[in-house]
């Protein structure tokens, strides 16, 4: 397998652990890619997370894609690659839309949950086209 494969493995698994292990030390860089709501984070003990509950479960999706990729590997052509990736956004798109709307609101685990098929997913994908 390409180097560049296993490396991005490695960071997509390492940056997801890091999140957990060191949030107050990455959350003023996470304020560039998170609002980092209060309200919206997970808390770990007294320390909030550096990143909200979606986006950690969009990297946290991320991380899984290493195994993932490594049992199933890819093989899937262009037009089914956009088809699972867009409904593994579904979860994310409709939770993030009826909130916006303000139809609905939805618990940190919730968007948490919401966002892992999509982080996988897309990880998966980039994983599988490095590998082909």
């Amino acid at each position: 397998m390409k180097a560049a494969w296993w490396t991005l493995g490695a960071l997509l698994m390492g940056w997801a652990a890091a999140l957990f292990l060191a949030p107050e030390a990455l959350s003023p860089f996470c304020a560039f890619i998170c609002h980092q709501r209060p309200e919206r984070s997970f808390h770990l003990g007294s320390v909030q997370m550096p990143v909200c509950a979606r986006c950690t479960g969009l990297y946290v999706g991320a991380a899984l894609a290493l195994p993932l990729a490594t049992v199933i590997g890819s093989g899937l052509a262009s037009d089914r690659a956009r088809k699972v990736f867009l409904i593994a956004a579904l979860p994310t798109a409709l939770s993030w839309t009826l909130e916006f709307a303000g139809i609905a609101a939805f618990s940190n685990v919730a968007r948490f949950i919401a966002a892992v098929p999509l982080g996988l997913v897309a990880a998966w994908l980039v994983l599988g086209a490095l590998r082909d």
